[in-house]
């Protein structure tokens, strides 16, 4: 069988990988833009603040490594057009110049996504940085040592990281976001709240609520990023404002959502049954809501990969869903959640309730010991868990891979209450936060039921 698999950073790498460990004997050909592939971009901020010891390391394969399995690497080559009736493809040799065409069986399409620009006034005219790919780190990293002050904007993850790390450099530093809050679309206010002080007490500048307007640059460099409230100068732009995903050679041949994000079933395939899609340029299954949604992570894109190559021949495994965990160190502190928050219940219309505790993590006889913020949200109706999250200067990151658990398992909150979990002085109180958590939900619920209806 003759496959092609466009686009190799993690989905189409670890698809290519899983493809020719269960069929060594199938014609495998990856067209990749790039010179390089399996770049973990979430290394970027760290590396900027000189927390790698490698950047090398930041890839966890390469084309040798995937030839080595009897892929045909064809590194640096842009597929141009895709036509599913033909099924084949037109490709670019970005060092030649030269476009050929070739043919398929099964099509792999992992092309990721692109940074969001807007089409704002100067910035397309001016030195504003990305911070996405390898390109991109190199040139943040050799810029890092030279610059005072930075301006980020959007305050989600990347751009989150990114702030605290050139704060953390003793840049002065001015995190702007439309939203109203730090890591608005993650976390609910409860835990922003924490987040944002520990910013603005490391001196960051926190420009919330406010719409970038335009960007100028001056004849030293200098960058001015203007919004509809104000406007800042820094040595640096970053842009970090989100992802679109990279389907446009599948437009109107494939069904997608209205992002155009690829929408496949369960065994990854797209409405095109020769055509696969994984990683950022599809679709997942948000469990918490049983719907498809649009979140790249790349722990949603290795799985999918993974299931790309085990279903690549005939529908063998079907994919799980994912509950969109996900995690965050900032200023010390350990931030990790997984599921709806209540801003993001509300979002989608559906309703949930929720609760908030704060508790030491380890019993109070201990020498130290630090509090845990932990906040749980589910449906009132069935008492499902539907999300929940974490904040304290105490590693509770794994925490967030609980409830994933609960949530993948349909668990309820007296289940999750119950649940064996250990104690140790070292390590917890006898009640583990996150049972303890559950057992509010439960006292809430049981309240909640109590009261009657206006």
């Amino acid at each position: 069988m003759k496959i092609l698999v466009i686009g190799a950073t993690h989905a189409g790498t670890f698809a290519t990988q899983q493809i020719l460990t269960e069929h060594p004997d199938y014609d495998v050909t990856v067209y990749e833009r790039n010179h390089n592939l399996s770049f973990l971009s979430c290394g970027i901020a760290l590396w900027v603040g000189d927390h790698v010891s490698d950047p090398e390391k930041m890839f966890y394969s390469s084309p040798e490594a995937l030839a080595a399995l009897g892929a045909n690497m064809q590194m640096e080559h842009d597929v141009l057009a895709i036509d599913p009736v033909a099924k084949t493809v037109e490709v670019k040799d970005l060092k030649t110049g030269n476009v050929t065409t070739d043919t398929y069986d099964k099509l792999v399409y992992t092309t990721g996504s692109t940074p969001i620009v807007p089409n704002i006034p100067g910035i397309h005219d001016t030195d504003v940085h990305l911070c996405k790919n390898w390109h991109d780190a190199k040139a943040l990293k050799a810029l890092a040592p030279t610059i005072k002050s930075a301006i980020v904007i959007g305050a989600g993850y990347i751009g989150a990281e990114l702030a605290e790390q050139y704060a953390l450099t003793d840049k002065q530093v001015t995190l702007i976001d439309g939203l109203p809050r730090v890591l608005a679309k993650n976390f609910d206010a409860n835990i922003t709240d924490r987040v944002e002080k520990l910013y603005t007490d490391h001196g960051v500048n926190l420009a919330l609520g406010e719409m970038v307007t335009g960007f100028t640059q001056g004849t030293d460099g200098e960058m001015t990023v203007t919004t509809d409230k104000g406007s800042y100068t820094a040595d640096i732009a970053v842009l970090c404002t989100g992802f679109r995903p990279n389907t446009e050679l599948l437009k109107d041949h494939v069904e997608t959502l209205p992002n155009g994000a690829v929408i496949t079933d369960a065994y990854m395939q797209t409405s095109d049954p020769a055509i696969f899609a994984a990683g950022d340029t599809a679709t997942v299954h948000y469990n918490p809501t049983g719907k498809n949604d649009y979140i790249p992570l790349a722990t949603n894109a290795v799985r999918q990969g993974i299931l790309v190559g085990k279903n690549i021949e005939k529908p063998t495994e079907k994919y799980l869903g994912t509950q969109s965990s996900s995690a965050v160190e900032l200023f010390e502190h350990a931030i990790a959640a997984s599921g709806m928050t209540t801003e993001g219940a509300k979002a989608r219309g559906i309703e949930v309730a929720s609760v908030t505790i704060e508790q030491d993590y380890r019993p109070d006889f201990m020498l130290t010991t630090t509090p845990v913020l932990c906040s749980l949200t589910w449906d009132p109706k069935t008492h499902e868990v539907k999300g929940g999250a974490f904040f304290s200067k105490h590693d509770i990151s794994q925490s967030a891979n609980v409830i994933s658990l609960a949530i993948q398992t349909h668990m309820t909150i007296e289940t999750l209450a119950m649940v064996d979990m250990l104690f140790q002085p070292n390590f917890d109180q006898p009640i583990n936060w996150v049972n303890a958590v559950a057992m509010a939900a439960v006292a809430k619920a049981q309240e909640m039921e109590k009261t009657p209806v206006a």
